[in-house]
């Protein structure tokens, strides 16, 4: 074995090299003999023949430039792959693979230490953050969303219950004089797992010994049997993250239909609960204004304004260990398929595409601005003004402004 094999050996160690076709394993082997590519390039062109497989695109032999100097070789492949990146996407010819059809997991109920009551995970002074609180009720989920962070956190295929959350929750000590907003949908489904271990008749319970809390119950499921089965305190917020059928049936797999969401918000709204709605992520592709625009404009007829206590917008936003996740999983998605900038040390879509993105959104809610909280999640402080014509000074002028609304329509009364 030469000096240079050792080098190509030691470089594919540890990379997504095995994932790849015995073709494309031989072909990039031959280009980097060849080329004598180093190490970082090495590495680099495997992860865009993953990605262009992920993608459903062209692959690496395909897109492949032919040049006798190795920077302009390299130069061309890295060209080629960023325009398919940086255009909209398509999911015309999309073919899935290998996506979950049915949901096979394990449950596990243990006693854990601690309680999961904090700050949301995303919580950042660099953007303009809530100040949510959030209870991890159960970890893991049992929905198969392509974009979803939960995925890098925990055991995709083991829900796990803790066994003394019930009377963790009876436990907890809250000040009676200050209005909480806590959320139960960051680590599962709130409501995939209905009572599943009697989650939530101690979620319910907690909510009528602590009438200054507002607990969110955020979902992507239909199950509402236990709300129309049970009488809900008037400071539950149940609501939907929405997206739009192109997304729901490529990326957001063993979820819900749009069609069974909504009718389920229709159902938990009719019982005089009040329900909110988060398009978090809005996704770009080819025509995706037109499709989104669809989904606000059924909301607006099919609900009042006095319904809707919020309306939330957000974007793809991701962490290294998430794209990671995703190169290793032998499925398809174009969820990373989108030109990718820093983002407050993530990686998200670029300032103007955002702007579009919720510039839209908003204004197509135009109808509801004076009676429903529109809010961004994890977005800088300028992206409010662009996007909305106004902004919050501080998170904690945006957490008042929200606990103010939100109290106002549950018609509690506002102690912060």
């Amino acid at each position: 074995m030469n000096i240079y094999e050792d080098k190509f050996h030691a470089s594919i160690q540890n990379s997504f090299f095995h994932k790849l076709s015995q073709s494309e394993q031989e072909f990039i082997r031959s280009r980097a003999y060849m080329y004598r590519f180093s190490h970082q390039e090495i590495r680099q062109i495997i992860d865009i023949a993953r990605d262009l497989e992920m993608w459903n695109e062209k692959n690496i032999i395909e897109i492949f430039p032919e040049h006798s100097q190795k920077k302009v070789v390299f130069s061309r492949l890295k060209k080629a792959y960023e325009e398919l990146r940086n255009k909209p996407n398509s999911y015309k010819d999309f073919e899935l693979k290998n996506q979950r059809d049915e949901q096979k997991f394990t449950f596990k109920t243990e006693a854990k230490e601690g309680f999961g009551l904090g700050l949301c995970p995303v919580a950042s002074e660099k953007t303009r953050c809530c100040n949510l609180l959030t209870l991890d009720a159960v970890e893991s989920c049992g929905f198969d969303c392509s974009y979803c962070s939960i995925q890098s956190f925990y055991n995709q295929d083991t829900i796990t219950f803790d066994s003394s959350f019930a009377q963790k929750l009876q436990n907890l000590k809250l000040d009676k004089n200050r209005t909480y907003h806590i959320g139960t949908g960051q680590s599962s489904d709130s409501l995939l797992w209905g009572n599943r271990e009697g989650i939530l008749d101690a979620l319910f319970d907690f909510a009528r010994q602590n009438p200054n809390v507002i607990l969110e119950f955020k979902t992507k499921s239909d199950n509402v049997k236990y709300f129309l089965e049970n009488s809900v305190p008037k400071n539950i917020l149940c609501t939907w993250s929405l997206n739009t059928p192109t997304i729901i049936l490529n990326e957001e797999h063993l979820s819900a239909s749009l069609e069974k969401r909504i009718r389920a918000a229709r159902i938990v709204a009719d019982k005089g609960v009040k329900i909110g709605f988060h398009f978090h992520p809005i996704v770009e592709y080819e025509n995706y204004l037109k499709e989104y625009k669809g989904v606000y404009t059924r909301l607006l007829k099919e609900f009042q304004p006095d319904e809707v206590a919020l309306v939330s917008f957000g974007t793809l936003t991701f962490i290294k260990p998430v794209i990671k996740q995703l190169r290793e999983r032998d499925f398809r998605s174009k969820i990373t398929q989108m030109p990718l900038v820093d983002a407050n040390g993530k990686s998200s879509y670029p300032h103007d595409i955002k702007v579009e993105m919720f510039r839209h959104a908003y204004e197509s809610f135009a109808p509801w601005h004076k009676e429903v909280f529109f809010y961004l999640c994890m977005e800088s402080h300028e992206m409010w003004s662009e996007a909305f014509g106004y902004q919050y000074s501080t998170n904690n002028d945006f957490e008042r402004a929200m606990l103010g609304a939100y109290t106002k329509k549950l018609e509690m009364e506002f102690l912060i």
